[in-house]
């Protein structure tokens, strides 16, 4: 034990050093906000469905939500309930026992709803295909409005995704 602590001593606090600010970025996300409250005039909420898949997309979606993207500041927060939600997001290829659930919160979500297919398995079915154990993309399971590929998409992207399917249906006639 006391060789640990010495080496801990010794050694010191060791971390990185915290990232470049990106204006780029800042200025893109700033952009965006511009557009989805021009868009949507209110804030947009998002129920995140995994649906199976490997949570490498789910990593890139939590990021949306750290202090680097902002997610909150751009009017844009995660709810607990599909009740409450106007935009879909789904990750993983659909497996065969979460079918029926992503049915029901698709049918639980008012409408207009939204559909977000994020990373190469919810666009595709990625590696995993359809199978004994998956039903693919989740286009088979339900309708889709956009599908964000990448395995996984940055959280740029994902936030892209978001405002190219928003923008699209703002500009779309009610059904």
């Amino acid at each position: 034990m006391w060789h640990i602590l010495r080496q801990i001593t010794r050694t010191g606090i060791v971390s990185e050093p915290p990232p470049r600010v990106d204006e780029a970025l800042r200025a893109e996300a700033g952009r965006i906000h511009d557009e989805i409250l021009a868009t949507l005039g209110q804030a947009l909420a998002i129920r995140a469905v995994d649906a199976g898949s490997c949570n490498g997309c789910e990593l890139e979606i939590h990021a949306l939500n750290n202090p680097y993207y902002n997610l909150e500041g751009l009017g844009i927060r995660f709810v607990a309930s599909p009740r409450h939600a106007d935009l879909l997001l789904v990750t993983g290829p659909v497996s065969r026992h979460m079918a029926e659930a992503l049915r029901r919160t698709y049918d639980a979500t008012p409408e207009p709803r939204l559909v977000v297919a994020v990373g190469d398995c919810g666009c595709t079915g990625g590696l995993f295909g359809e199978s004994y154990a998956s039903c693919g993309r989740v286009a088979e399971v339900i309708p889709v409005d956009l599908a964000v590929p990448g395995c996984p998409p940055p959280p740029i992207e994902i936030l892209r995704g978001i405002l190219g399917v928003v923008k699209r249906d703002a500009g779309a006639p009610r059904r």
